[in-house]
């Protein structure tokens, strides 16, 4: 049985992928906030293996192997408190699936003071990828999966603010936050030469909740062209299924099932360095 551990597990694609790995067989961990959500998710994919800790059964289904972390991955505390957590109780983690997601549109500050997308959508996954690596490196085949669209500028990061608190814009957080995930994997395959390392984004619309604090027309416009044009998320995570379950040491990029090139900077290797000092200096 492997351990599937899943970000943003009770909702979209992650919610498609949990309940997939339920009905095989595996073990998932789901990451999230709402344990409602959850505990919905896991009654539905049947019987729980161990009922005095999960609930009651909603389904006749074969046992299934459902674990639930609470967490606000915005959060710099509940993010390393989660890490510790899973350490404990977990030896091995054949696959981590990073697709916890909030939009926002504008700049926030956290309860902390960080900036909250660049640490929901980078700063807590450089945390999970290196405080789970000696999990990952016990795996047989392990696999990160990081649902940060790949293909941005090799130089969309301002080392210098990255919590942008001079010109802040949608478009450049998005792209900052994408091209250091690809750095990340520079960092990951580099400590574990058989770990893969894959940034994914579908090939077009999904039909999810869009959670998140956008304006009017982007609500909108989601809906609509989700609606009409989206895919299903059980259809949107086809190519990742493959991917973890027969993934290729390294790092790849994907939209869909299409390889996407990984662009290559003149200072990678210094950049994702400078990002972990960064990271070891102020987000204690």
């Amino acid at each position: 049985m492997r351990t599937i551990v899943i970000t943003g597990g009770t909702d979209g694609m992650g919610a498609a992928l949990a309940r997939h790995y339920l009905a095989v067989g595996d073990r998932v961990v789901v990451i999230g906030r709402d344990r409602a959500k959850f505990e919905a998710l896991r009654d539905a994919a049947g019987p729980p293996a161990t009922p005095a800790a999960t609930g009651p059964a909603a389904s006749d289904a074969g046992p299934v192997h459902a674990e639930f972390v609470a967490a606000d991955l915005s959060s710099i505390a509940d993010t390393r408190r989660m890490v510790d957590q899973l350490r404990r109780e977990h030896e091995r983690i054949d696959a981590l699936v990073l697709a916890a997601s909030y939009i926002r549109q504008r700049r926030h500050l956290t309860a902390e003071g960080y900036e909250a997308s660049w640490v929901l959508f980078f700063v807590s996954k450089y945390l999970l990828v290196t405080g789970l690596a000696g999990r990952l490196r016990a795996a047989t085949r392990p696999i990160v999966v990081n649902t940060a669209v790949p293909g941005a500028r090799a130089d969309a990061i301002d080392f210098d603010d990255p919590g942008m608190s001079r010109g802040f814009s949608f478009t450049r957080s998005n792209a900052q936050q994408r091209r250091a995930n690809e750095l990340l994997g520079i960092l990951a395959t580099a400590e574990d030469p058989n770990l893969a390392y894959v940034t994914w984004g579908p090939s077009g619309l999904v039909r999810t909740s869009f959670a998140g604090e956008v304006g009017p027309g982007m609500k909108i416009s989601a809906a609509v062209f989700g609606t009409v044009l989206g895919k299903r998320p059980d259809a949107a995570v086809r190519p990742l299924i493959d991917l973890i379950d027969d993934p290729a040491p390294g790092r790849a990029a994907y939209r869909g099932t299409r390889p996407t090139p990984l662009v290559a900077g003149g200072h990678d290797r210094e950049d994702i360095a400078r990002l972990a000092q960064m990271i070891e200096r102020d987000f204690r």
